[in-house]
């Protein structure tokens, strides 16, 4: 079932709302959704139609449309218009017929999440009241990273986790798929990586691991929802599992014993050692061979007892090899203490950190993306009595997660070098689906907003409103939430 909210209970807040008159779009036997023939229009024509024959219970049919041709009566139309930005949308919902046009199949996709957010059951169909839209994101990254190497979350329940994304219009799915407790994407360079790190995770819980093929299907099934997968392998630290795997990697040959607690900082790779930087090449390669999109994470994250000079030879490895592959490197926030190259990502997360080596980073032009733990991770508890979750960062309520402002966090940033935002949530404590969405959900629809919606159009009282009505679409879908108590869920849908 899809969202039963109003037009005015929009989640990310829109730009520009302005409801219309009359009778609302019905779908119909009649009803079909038109599009131009680019191989990612039909593939997301072929999604809307499928949604919303599903909703309806009634076959909507996709039918290709001359350039020319306007939209017909019971069209739901998908226009790309060169005048609009690529993320940029306009939707005009009709009594006879739904126009949405963008710039770009990403601005296509926005468009339609809107639509079916502004979709209502009606006389055993769905219907839209008459409405104009016009919106466009204020951060391109608007991301969600999710832990599957503490506790490993496999393609199911990620699937679910991009449906949710797509909804939201989040768009940058970011897996942590490395971890002193397990190795979750098969090498074929190393297969030992999951061979022997497959199948552990915290306190000895079952784990798991991707194939190749099972990653290839998650992230093709990613792109049709205009989320691209971001993978991460950490290093020089977070390495237990590697270590464990293959020996060769360790001062004294022998592999590491496999470890299924949550402490960090105590595993590290070693620059001199002969088989480091064939490793680091190797698997980066192969991370990039499966991964069709610009970036690959190289963590970089809590190596403590570590030199600074052999951090830095480690991090100029790993990212050598990412370049080589021909990608784009992402790292947390400590590889802006390291000499960086323009257009590196480098990930905030600790504002109990030094910020100077990321306002230098950004000078030499880094990219910010920005993941404070205080706010956007989401595995903290929402108080002292939330059975779930970790709180060194605090505990994040609600309100919490939606009254931040990504570029006032670190002062003295360049203007124009936070490119976007990202929720967090490891898993130490998360052993299942139910698990997973209780701790993102009410929050992650909060940071959804932080990262599309701007500043002057984003208000808390307005929000809390406006989430009230997510709470049955959850429950319909048949997800997990919290019912923060910040909210009055007990809303009148009608």
């Amino acid at each position: 079932m899809p969202a039963p909210t109003t037009r005015s209970r929009l989640i990310p807040a829109p730009r520009l709302l302005q409801e219309r008159p009359g009778e609302p779009f019905v779908v119909t036997a009649s009803t079909a959704v038109t599009v131009g023939t680019g191989s990612a229009e039909v593939a997301l024509a072929v999604l809307t139609a499928e949604t919303l024959s599903r909703w309806s219970g009634t076959t909507v049919e996709v039918r290709y449309r001359e350039v020319a041709e306007p939209a017909q009566a019971g069209d739901v139309a998908l226009l790309v218009d060169p005048a609009l930005g690529a993320e940029q949308y306009r939707l005009d919902v009709a009594t006879d017929r739904v126009e949405i046009a963008a710039g770009s199949p990403d601005g296509l996709r926005n468009g339609v999440a809107t639509l079916l957010q502004v979709m209502h059951p009606l006389d055993g169909s769905f219907a839209a009241w008459p409405v104009h839209v016009e919106d466009e994101p204020v951060h391109a990254w608007r991301g969600l990273s999710v832990d599957v190497a503490r506790h490993f979350f496999g393609p199911e329940d990620l699937r679910v986790v991009v449906g949710l994304m797509s909804g939201y219009k989040l768009n940058v799915l970011h897996l942590h798929l490395s971890d002193d407790q397990g190795w979750r994407l098969q090498i074929p360079s190393r297969p030992g990586l999951t061979e022997r790190s497959g199948s552990t995770a915290v306190d000895g819980d079952p784990g798991g691991y991707f194939t190749t093929e099972e990653f290839e299907a998650l992230v093709a099934y990613a792109a049709v929802r205009g989320v691209r997968v971001v993978p991460e392998i950490d290093v020089p630290g977070h390495v237990n599992a590697a270590l464990h795997a293959y020996g060769e990697l360790t001062p004294s040959g022998e592999p590491t014993e496999e470890y299924t607690g949550i402490d960090v900082g105590f595993s590290r790779l070693h620059a001199d050692l002969p088989a480091t930087e064939p490793f680091l090449r190797d698997v980066f390669g192969d991370v990039a061979a499966v991964t069709p999109g610009e970036y690959v994470h190289i963590g970089g994250d809590e190596v403590p007892t570590m030199d600074p000079g052999e951090y830095a030879r480690l991090v100029a490895m790993a990212s050598d090899a990412v370049r080589a592959a021909g990608k784009q490197v992402v790292g947390w926030q400590e590889i802006a203490t390291t000499p960086v190259e323009p257009g590196t990502v480098v990930q905030f997360w600790d504002p109990r950190m030094d910020p100077a080596p990321l306002v230098a980073a950004a000078k030499a032009g880094a990219r910010l993306l920005m993941s404070p733990g205080s706010r956007a991770y989401l595995d903290m508890k929402y108080d002292a009595s939330t059975p779930l979750g970790l709180e060194w960062a605090g505990h994040i309520e609600l309100r919490d997660a939606y009254e931040w402002e990504p570029t006032a966090l670190v002062p003295g940033l360049p203007e124009g070098s936070v490119i976007g935002v990202e929720a967090t949530v490891w898993t130490e404590t998360l052993r299942g689906l139910d698990d997973l969405m209780t701790m993102l959900l009410p929050r992650l629809a909060a940071v959804a907003e932080v990262a599309w919606t701007p500043r002057e159009r984003r208000d808390w009282d307005d929000f809390a409103a406006r989430v009230a009505a997510h709470g049955a679409y959850w429950d319909a879908e048949g997800l997990a939430w919290y019912p923060s108590p910040q909210v009055d869920w007990a809303v009148d849908l009608t």
